[in-house]
């Protein structure tokens, strides 16, 4: 005998009491709050909510993610029938603009919704779509796909909150970051008397970033569809990782953010955590050098290690073209002022061997296996080294990342001699592994008993 379903009146409180949170966060962080931390603050509130109240509504707290499951339903996949989209829309723009007025009540302040200053309106919107696509369609991955619906996992709300951290900086500095109708009306009615309007056409590009997530959602996952997969569906993950994490990139990096690392980690974490059953989320072609010269992913040829590389080189070039189109500048990739290329080598050596080793040790092996947190271990690593050596090197530890940014800014030379030392950082990365995880043992780990638990969910499809 199955579960009872809440009722509709309990799953509508939710909602509300979920959005309002998200948006007088938005609010308050944004007036008071260390503009280090706000977004991370609204991710992390993001996050919050939907462990409380995902349960209970689903966690949608924004009318473009309630649209995205109405769309994939309608295409034949899992999702939400319409008229509880239409119910979770009202309920959620009731609630946004309960939130403005009252911290503009409490703070005597507003926050305009707006281009940043040098911004167009088209700039402006392209991030409102991108970065909505990306929280819809995480959303969709982690919370929708009948495998992780199964499987129960234990990180889609920190799949999802972290996607507001991931746009939260670079393109919030050109658009405010709102990624939400919720919150772009909820701000834009609170400030009218400073202006109006702009909401309206960022609920456009959302609603745009809503639909691409759910078509996108049927062309990686055709099996919850009715379909079957094939390495169609992994080079297409794999494109569409690189492109988000590099576009993550390029726009911290033109906006100077300070909390850059955390937010291109937050990115790399949410593809990670969305795409990883389909094609392993490798989203690095240093990663790919690693498990495909470890042996142990059987599935991955030289041919479709080759195909990955590809899709990857070419997702970061894309989104090196999109960030460019979007800000007007790019920087190249280059050694900091007071550094020598020498020095920056080593340094990306150093800190690429670290996350590719960090893939194989909680991708690969059972004994090391990281089920639920695997994608937080390997985004944190560009926390480590973004951190460590963002002012030595750039930070780059990714081929596809090296090559995106100088594709639009330049530093070819370097970015050559960048990706092949983090090439052969995969490599010893593998080396390593090898050693330190013994295959025999690592076998007689997979046959035992008492750690098939451990096999329940995998990042290497």
């Amino acid at each position: 005998m199955g579960m009872a379903e809440p009722s509709m009146t309990a799953k509508c409180i939710a909602e509300f009491v979920g959005t309002f949170m998200l948006v007088f966060t938005v609010g308050c962080a944004q007036l008071t709050g260390e503009s280090d931390f706000a977004g991370f603050a609204i991710g992390t509130v993001l996050f919050v909510v939907i462990l409380c109240l995902g349960g209970i509504c689903g966690g949608n707290f924004n009318p473009c993610v309630s649209v995205s499951l109405g769309l994939s339903k309608t295409l034949g996949g899992p999702g939400m029938d319409w008229r509880t989209v239409e119910i979770y829309c009202c309920v959620q723009v009731l609630a946004g603009l309960l939130a403005g007025a009252c911290f503009t009540l409490l703070l005597g302040a507003t926050v305009n919704v707006a281009p940043a200053t040098g911004f167009s309106v088209f700039s402006a919107g392209i991030c409102e779509t991108l970065y909505t696509f990306m929280l819809s369609f995480v959303v969709l991955n982690v919370a929708a796909a009948s495998k992780n619906i199964k499987e129960k996992n234990q990180y889609f709300a920190l799949a999802i909150g972290f996607c507001v951290v991931a746009g939260a900086y670079g393109a919030g500095a050109v658009s405010g970051g709102c990624f939400n109708p919720a919150v772009a009306l909820g701000l834009d009615v609170s400030s009218m008397r400073s202006g109006f309007g702009y909401s309206l056409i960022y609920v456009v590009f959302e609603l745009i970033g809503a639909v691409l997530a759910a078509v996108m959602f049927k062309l990686v996952r055709p099996e919850d569809f009715g379909g079957s997969r094939s390495t169609i569906q992994m080079y297409l993950s794999e494109f569409l990782g690189v492109y988000m994490l590099v576009l993550t990139v390029g726009l911290n990096v033109n906006a100077g953010a300070s909390a850059a690392a955390l937010s291109i980690a937050a990115s790399l974490t949410s593809m990670i955590f969305a795409l990883g059953d389909v094609s392993g989320a490798h989203l690095n072609p240093a990663v790919t050098c690693a498990v495909y010269s470890s042996g142990r992913d059987g599935s991955l040829g030289a041919g479709k290690a080759f195909m990955y590389m590809i899709s990857q080189l070419i997702g970061g070039m894309c989104a090196g073209m999109t960030y460019y189109i979007i800000s007007g500048t790019a920087s190249g990739v280059a050694p900091g002022k007071t550094y020598n290329l020498m020095q920056a080598l080593i340094a990306e050596f150093i800190f690429t061997f670290l996350i590719s080793f960090t893939v194989l040790c909680v991708a690969l092996s059972p004994r090391t296996k990281a089920s639920h947190f695997f994608g937080l271990a390997i985004g944190f690593c560009v926390v480590v080294g973004g951190f460590s050596i963002g002012n030595i090197s750039g930070g780059s530890l990714n081929p596809a990342v090296s090559v995106g940014v100088a594709s639009v800014g330049g530093g070819f030379s370097n970015a050559a001699a960048y990706c092949v030392v983090e090439l052969l950082a995969g490599a010893a990365a593998a080396t390593v592994f090898k050693v330190t995880h013994d295959e025999e043992l690592d076998n007689e780990a997979k046959s035992s008993p008492e750690l098939l638990f451990l096999l329940d969910t995998t990042l290497l499809a």
